[in-house]
């Protein structure tokens, strides 16, 4: 049992800042992949694009099979990360029982710090935190990409209904998929944190390296990766305007 007491004094300024650091990095690499604008939009925000003309050609096609696929492939993705966020927790619990083991084989390292007890424990829930977090997302995820099916299903033949109501319906099924991919990639993100956080585990100035390092690659990925170059080159502008509400969900 954590003595909540002692759980102030048992860091240092130095991993209270490393801990402040790997918070502010994931928060703002969160905010600036769902709000950038112009040139800078992010990967995220120009397949978020391509989710609403997808749902957009619905309008077309009285057979939806091929749509209805591509949704199941989507949350059949959706429940593998929720599974193995779930197998993650169940590790981490296990390694918060390692025991003094761990600890002297941390302390051995070159970079290792000591540590106690305490610390230790605090620092494992802290990562249970990351995992069960992400569970949450892929959880919610896979439910919106239940109900994105359902809306998807929902959206009138040409014929049956009126223009205005079936760009509605399909509005619809655009907000969803997007809102759903949004909670996904969340999760994703949690995944990509989890392994900078293990750095702490190390040495507060790890966490500080791993931290950087995994914002970098994320950040090269969204805003410098060939794919999303190839993208704006093949026609993906600036912002537009029908879509800024739903690329809020960003990442």
């Amino acid at each position: 049992m954590i003595d909540l007491s002692t759980a102030g004094a048992a860091f240092s300024p130095v991993d209270l800042g490393a801990l402040a650091y790997f918070i502010a990095a994931w928060v703002g690499y969160g905010l600036s992949v769902g709000r950038l604008r112009g040139r800078m939009v992010s990967l995220t925000q120009i397949m978020n694009r391509h989710r609403a003309n997808w749902a957009r050609q619905v309008i077309g096609r009285d057979n939806r099979v091929v749509d209805t696929q591509i949704n199941a492939s989507l949350q059949n993705g959706t429940a593998f990360f929720a599974s193995t966020s779930l197998i993650a927790l169940g590790s981490v619990l296990t390694l918060s029982r390692s025991g003094d083991d761990v600890l002297n084989m941390f302390a051995t390292l070159p970079f290792g710090t000591v540590a106690n007890r305490v610390t230790w424990e605090l620092k494992v829930a802290g990562l249970a935190v990351v995992f069960v977090y992400a569970f949450f997302k892929f959880a919610w995820a896979y439910r919106l990409f239940n109900y994105a099916a359902i809306l998807l299903g929902a959206v009138p033949s040409r014929g049956t209904a009126s223009e205005a109501e079936m760009t509605r319906a399909v509005r619809r099924v655009a907000v969803m998929n997007v809102a759903a991919g949004g909670h996904f990639a969340r999760g994703q993100r949690a995944f990509f944190f989890a392994l900078a956080y293990l750095g702490w585990f190390v040495s507060p100035y790890i966490l500080f390296v791993s931290t950087t390092g995994v914002v970098a690659v994320m950040w090269r990925r969204q805003f410098a990766s060939g794919i999303r170059t190839a993208l704006l080159g093949l026609g993906e502008g600036p912002d537009e305007g029908p879509l800024a509400a739903i690329e809020e969900d960003g990442e």
